[in-house]
């Protein structure tokens, strides 16, 4: 579920057809659950299925069977199908605990141990998005939804984590990266500008202010947050609390709010679907 769709058991096993892809996906979503026929369809072709889709349906249900070398995963249920999963095989569920773990040692004071989590939370993607090359409709959608959102949260957490360290040097390479790829990210443009500071870079740091407040004036006609315009004005003041201040505490997307009062994105949105 953390990038390109696929399962593991003695070795890696891409799923290369895309409406296996998607059925895979979809029956993910809802683990160890059964999932209707009509729900199937519609995630497989949407609003506009063909008269032989309910046969389609059987013949791409058994041959994601043969994938996975085992009859027993995708069980036929009433008015549909559940795919069975045992705990911890999921990697979304795994990085859901690593990040649970991180945040605890967060709301403990131990930096180290939160970037540490953070990391391994983070190492269990591969890509920076969820469900690569699967049409985001439906409960995919939501899922997809969720766990980017969830990504990002730990994104900004471990960086908080790593300023707490006294790590700026070092994360200001991935800070201007973050940032050219999510120019619109304010939380991000923040912690750049504080790893600036720390070094020296108080003019570069103000120069990125400026930079991120032109492009969201343009993108969105809007003006910065109060976080990073504060952040402005602290670096324009010299404010010596910003070299030995903790990391930014997490202002992101909306959400559960967990420890050390960072919103995390919550499951029950996407389970609703």
């Amino acid at each position: 579920m953390l990038g390109r769709i696929g399962v593991r058991l003695d070795r890696c096993i891409d799923i290369s057809a895309p409406k296996q892809r998607m059925l895979l996906a979809t029956l993910l979503c809802h683990a160890n659950e059964a999932v209707s026929r009509d729900r199937l369809i519609d995630a497989l072709w949407g609003e506009r299925p063909p008269r032989s889709a309910g046969d389609n349906l059987r013949v791409y249900v058994s041959q994601l069977r043969r994938v996975l070398g085992d009859d027993g995963r995708i069980v036929r249920r009433r008015y549909g199908y559940a795919l069975n999963v045992q705990p911890g095989e999921l990697d979304a569920d795994s990085f859901g605990e690593l990040a649970h773990r991180g945040l605890e040692a967060c709301a403990a004071s131990d930096p180290a141990a939160a970037s540490r989590l953070f990391g391994d939370a983070l190492s269990l993607w591969r890509g920076t998005v969820s469900f690569e090359e699967v049409s985001r409709r439906g409960a995919v959608g939501a899922m997809a939804v969720l766990l980017d959102e969830q990504r990002e949260v730990v994104v900004g957490a471990r960086i908080d984590a790593e300023l707490s360290l006294g790590r700026s040097g070092e994360l200001i390479g991935e800070l201007r990266r973050l940032v050219t790829a999510h120019p619109l990210r304010e939380r991000l443009h923040a912690q750049l500008m504080l790893a600036l500071y720390r070094n020296g870079r108080r003019a570069e740091a103000l120069e990125v202010y400026r930079n991120a407040r032109r492009v969201l004036i343009e993108e969105l006609g809007l003006d910065p947050g109060p976080e990073l315009r504060a952040m402005e004005v602290a670096v324009l003041n010299g404010d010596a609390a910003l070299l030995s201040a903790p990391g930014l505490r997490g202002r992101t997307s909306a959400g559960t709010r967990g420890p050390c009062g960072i919103p995390w994105p919550d499951s029950r949105t996407a389970h609703a679907q």
